[in-house]
């Protein structure tokens, strides 16, 4: 099966999931030279830096060199467009050329979290998260100040507009002025840090949110003012997406999926078994949610299915700590021209 016809049969989303379970499409071919084919292009963070692949999942690369020395664990992957930021334990990285060469504008902490603006051509905020709080560029990246944040761990932002919702070390803190002032922790939540998010896709006039937790997944239908349990209890849920009608969670006892926004929960993971989840991607959301990937304590997994069958794609000796492609394409914008 070519390629093309391949990344087609993502978008038939959830309805053909036994069609994609039985088809096993080869592996497109890498880029030649430095090219950078941003429909094939990876990214996979580890305890031993920045890997990268240039033929979806098939092969992996060491990013070293070009300004990636002292990166340390990846924490976090953000691109967009030609530029991509990368979080590490030696700071912010910054490259400008599709990931090829890095600079490195911030190192006085180690990053755990990065957020951009929706709109980064027209306000160039980014938001970094590190072990000792929350800080803020108004110049893409290039310097930091601090925000009224306390002096706690920001593990992951997330920015719908106009709320800024933040997983701390001390539960989901929301700041409705990008950063001058926050509330929370709402109640209902354990007292233990927040690991994971996922916001309704339409947060601003339904502002509904999970969070997981080293012990199970949490609900609020208010913008964190108070929570519920979700399921999950005696799990640490690891990563949270939700897509659609269904959530998936990355645990410690691999991943699971609710299709009633968190009253129950399937396993999933022919193929995968065994595996910690740690963190989820889904490269063609929110168009379609066939095809995701998975990264675990042991190597990266692909399906077409939806989670439902797996396959190993790589680094099968490697702790996947961060995993990220680039933005499709606007498919509204796609359709005008």
């Amino acid at each position: 099966m070519s390629l093309p016809a391949w990344r087609r049969l993502a978008v038939f989303g959830l309805a053909g999931l036994t069609v994609l379970a039985a088809a096993v499409p080869a592996r497109p071919q890498a880029a030649s030279g430095s090219a950078v084919v941003t429909s094939l292009t990876l990214f996979a963070g580890t305890a031993q830096g920045l890997r990268r692949s240039r033929d979806w999942g098939g092969t992996w690369e060491q990013a070293e060199g070009r300004g990636l020395d002292e990166v340390g664990t990846v924490r976090a992957i953000l691109p967009i467009g030609p530029r991509v930021y990368l979080g590490g334990d030696g700071g912010l990285y910054v490259s400008d050329d599709f990931g090829l060469n890095w600079t490195r504008p911030y190192s006085a902490t180690p990053v755990l979290a990065v957020c951009a603006s929706r709109y980064p051509q027209a306000d160039p905020t980014v938001f970094i998260g590190t072990p000792a709080g929350l800080l803020k560029s108004g110049d893409a990246g290039r310097s930091f100040a601090p925000t009224a944040f306390p002096q706690v761990r920001v593990e992951r932002i997330e920015w719908p507009g106009p709320d800024l919702v933040l997983a701390t070390a001390r539960g989901v803190l929301v700041s409705r002025d990008a950063g001058a002032s926050f509330t929370g922790p709402g109640g209902g939540l354990p007292g233990a840090p927040i690991l994971s998010l996922a916001l309704s896709s339409f947060y601003a006039v339904d502002p509904v949110l999970y969070a997981g937790v080293a012990g199970g997944a949490f609900r609020s239908s208010d913008a964190g003012q108070t929570w519920a349990a979700a399921g999950l209890e005696g799990r640490s849920v690891n990563d949270l997406v939700w897509l659609g009608p269904i959530l998936y969670a990355a645990t410690d006892g691999g991943l699971l999926r609710s299709e009633d926004l968190g009253r129950t929960w399937a396993a999933l993971g022919e193929g995968a078994a065994g595996r910690a989840g740690i963190r989820i991607l889904f490269p063609l959301a929110p168009t379609a949610g066939a095809e995701v990937f998975l990264g675990t304590d042991r190597g990266v997994y692909w399906s077409g299915d939806g989670g439902q069958h797996w396959r190993a794609s790589g680094l099968q000796t490697e702790e996947v700590t961060a995993l990220a492609t680039f933005p499709q394409p606007d498919p509204v914008q796609k359709k005008r021209r």
